[in-house]
Order: structure tokens, then C-alpha cells, then sequence
């Protein structure tokens, strides 16, 4: 185990399951897997700066245009097989009490989510992180993150032994030391594996990831540098997903999609011939 430590214990889980979408179409028969990372600001649409400190009060009451975004990013997340959310709401007053990770499995028909709840401020506020899957993961990990409370990552695991693929979903902090406790955590969870992928708001560019960090042994690769931040004028590249070289990239984007304050970010990669939509379960 890592040797950090945390108010908040390592927890194993299995995902929630959509019944309803247990017979969604799978993945592609070619082994290509299409990834997004989004920070979605629990639905908060921001176009200007000003707006942080105009509609600074939807991040504590609920607001008659959130579901509408939410119904923009479902429509965006069904393109996707595997998902990364950030900034998502588990459930309180200004989501109007709506689990956001689950309502988005459900818009974009994914039989597979989960929740990573990191600040529980009740009835106010259920700061989450999420992950949407087509895939069954085997094995399902949420981990608090070193630092301040309130920051977390999502280890799943999809395939056995030497050619599983490990998947970390993170939001990581603002702050450069804390960041690199919580990458040498990341690292740490990590370093026994092959395959490996690396999503989310990392809140830093990808040369500090991959050459300054403590990622920076690992061999990971950054396919897209394009800025995601803020969404209305990117200037700064903090969304990410990393890949090991034994992933093979097929296309990178940062979506055009001004939906919350962050870009998402897509990938599409192809699996290890170990890894193919025979050996991997799609349904329970």
C-alpha cells in the first residue's frame, strides 16, 4: 500500500449498475476505446470571468439552466466508453438534490458509473468526482488523495494479471507541493502495471506532469497540449489523459464544447490484442 496517509480510508467498491442500459450497444468489435475527461462545474455554465463572482451563487442553490447543460453533456458523454467527471455534484440543494454522476450515466446510457464523494457538505453540497463505463470494471478503487481534504482519485481496473489496463481518474490540487504528494501517490498505484491511463483536471501542463513530476520515470505520453482553460479563451492546458507507449493513440481532440469553465478532452486509443472486447465484460 501507499505509504501516505489520510483521514479518509481506501475504499473498494463495485459500480452502480443501470439496469436499463445493461444491453447498450458495446464497444467497437476493432478494440478501440474512446476516452473524455471533463471538469463539468456541476453544471454551471461560464462564458466570462466575471461570471465566476455573477453566478457564484449557483454553486449553492439550484438554477433553471443547469439542467439544460446537463442535458448538453449527457448528449456530449454518449459518443464516449469510458469517462472521467470532475466538479460533479453526489446530490444537495443546488443540484436540486440530483445525483449528477448518476443522471449522466443515465443521459448518455452507460450501465456502469460510480461516485467518489470528497467534500460532504450536506444538504449544500456533494463535491464528487465520477466515472462512467460501457466496460465492467474487475476491480474499483477510490482513493483520498494526500493534503487537504477534499481532493480524490478513482483506480479501476479492467482485464487480469500482466495485460490488465489500470485507469486513474484524479482532480488534482492547486498547489504545486500538494500536487506532487498526490502524483507520487498516483505513482505509487500505478507502478505495477503496463498498460496505464492517467485522466482528469490535473490543474498543471503536461511538461510538468511528464518531466518534473513524479510520473516522470513511467514513459507516459501527453497526446494533446491544446489548452482547455477557460473554456470561452483557452490559455492553459490543465485537463489531461496520459497513456503509456504500449497504448496505441488513434486520435486526440479538445472538444469545442463551452459548456462548464474546462474543455473536455477526447482520446481514442486501441487496445492490447490481450485486451479485446472478447476478453474484457460488458455486462454484469
Amino acid at each position: 500500500m501507499p505509504r501516505f496517509r489520510s483521514t479518509r480510508g481506501i475504499g473498494l467498491h463495485q459500480p452502480q449498475v443501470n439496469e436499463h442500459h445493461l444491453q447498450a450497444p458495446g464497444l467497437p468489435e476493432d478494440g478501440r476505446l474512446r476516452l473524455l475527461s471533463f471538469n463539468i462545474q456541476v453544471g454551471i455554465s461560464t462564458e466570462r470571468y466575471r461570471h465566476y463572482l455573477t453566478r457564484s451563487w449557483q454553486h449553492l442553490l439550484p438554477h433553471t439552466g443547469r439542467a439544460s447543460n446537463l442535458q448538453k453533456i449527457g448528449k456530449l458523454l454518449s459518443d464516449f466508453d469510458l469517462v472521467a467527471l470532475q466538479e460533479a455534484d453526489g446530490g444537495s440543494l443546488r443540484s436540486g438534490y440530483i445525483n449528477q454522476v448518476e443522471h449522466l450515466a443515465q443521459l448518455g446510457a452507460f450501465p456502469y458509473w460510480y461516485q467518489q464523494l470528497n467534500r460532504n457538505l450536506g444538504r449544500f453540497a456533494q463535491h464528487s468526482n465520477g466515472v462512467l463505463s460501457r466496460l465492467k470494471p474487475q476491480h474499483l478503487e477510490d482513493h483520498p488523495l494526500p493534503g487537504p481534504a477534499g481532493r480524490g482519485a478513482i483506480l479501476v481496473r479492467f482485464g487480469e494479471g500482466e495485460d490488465a489496463l489500470i485507469v486513474v481518474m484524479m482532480h488534482l490540487a492547486l498547489g504545486a507541493k500538494t500536487r506532487a504528494l498526490q502524483l507520487g501517490y498516483i505513482r505509487e498505484l500505478i507502478g505495477g502495471y503496463r498498460h496505464q491511463v492517467l485522466m482528469g483536471d490535473m490543474n498543471t501542463h503536461a511538461t510538468d506532469l511528464l518531466e518534473h513530476s513524479p510520473l516522470r520515470d513511467l514513459g507516459l505520453v501527453a497526446p494533446q497540449v491544446e489548452a482547455t482553460f477557460p473554456s470561452w479563451r483557452p490559455q492553459r492546458c490543465l485537463d489531461h489523459i496520459l497513456l503509456s507507449p504500449s497504448l496505441t493513440l488513434e486520435r486526440v481532440e479538445v472538444l469545442a464544447q463551452p459548456i462548464s469553465d474546462h474543455l473536455p478532452v477526447a482520446v481514442e486509443i486501441r487496445l492490447p490484442d490481450a485486451l479485446t472486447v472478447d476478453t474484457l465484460p460488458v455486462l454484469s
